[in-house]
């Protein structure tokens, strides 16, 4: 059933979806508002994709684009094909160093280098109805029905904690890469977890099971990563 969702067909359903959200981020006078935070997110972004190769070589050819949203939830995501979007909420109530911006980009961008959105809606295809069936039951188009699970799988369903797991070691390893601190990813979690109320606290940190699992496996990640940090910093 995977097989019925590609990467190149997810991607360019990502992009219509991603450019219809800028444009009524634009509309609103949210998208883009204050220029040295834009020009902040977007540098930390640069240093971060030119070492995504490491990772996967063609996503060094991927049109990578980040926007900053007014918003006041605290939140970043990466779709598929690495269209990104980081919300002012999260730089405004977390108030993150620069090493830990990276870890929260580094973070988001991995989901999509692991193309685990699409193995999402693979999965929820296997278990349900595949497009092909739905479209013919609805009429509604294949685009516009995997459109619509794109949007379900980005923006409402958790990660599994093991595609969490993943995208927190990859991201804190492209992180240091970059020549970020990895260890920042510690801090990172300590200030989310710390902000009140369940709203506040974004949808990636609540498919861990506990503060102290996460923050020892970060740890541990970052101590063995450092040295890429130190080499990316000579």
């Amino acid at each position: 059933m995977a097989a019925n969702v590609s990467t190149a067909e997810l991607q360019q359903v990502a992009n219509k979806q991603y450019a219809q959200m800028m444009g009524q981020a634009q509309s609103a006078g949210a998208l883009d508002v204050d220029t040295p935070q834009v020009q902040r997110v977007r540098a930390i972004t640069n240093r971060l994709v030119a070492q995504v190769g490491a990772f996967r070589p063609e996503a060094a050819n991927w049109p990578w684009e980040v926007h900053d949203l007014r918003s006041d939830e605290v939140n970043a995501w990466c779709m598929p094909g690495g269209k990104m979007a980081v919300y002012t909420g999260l730089i405004n109530k977390i108030q993150p160093t620069d090493d830990e911006l990276a870890a929260v980009l580094g973070h988001e961008m991995a989901h999509a280098l692991r193309e685990h959105s699409r193995e999402q809606i693979s999965q929820q295809m296997a278990t349900e109805v595949g497009l092909s069936v739905l479209s013919a039951v609805t009429g509604v188009s294949a685009a516009g029905d995997l459109g619509a699970a794109l949007t379900n799988v980005m923006f409402t369903l958790p990660n599994s904690r093991t595609h969490e797991s993943e995208a927190d070691q990859i991201g804190v390893e492209l992180a240091a890469r970059a020549g970020y601190d990895p260890r920042a990813a510690v801090t990172l979690w300590q200030k989310m977890a710390s902000l009140s109320g369940g709203s506040g606290q974004p949808e990636f940190l609540s498919t861990h099971p506990s503060p102290t699992t996460r923050i020892a496996e970060l740890q541990r990640h970052a101590e063995k990563v450092m040295p890429l940090c130190e080499q990316a910093r000579r």
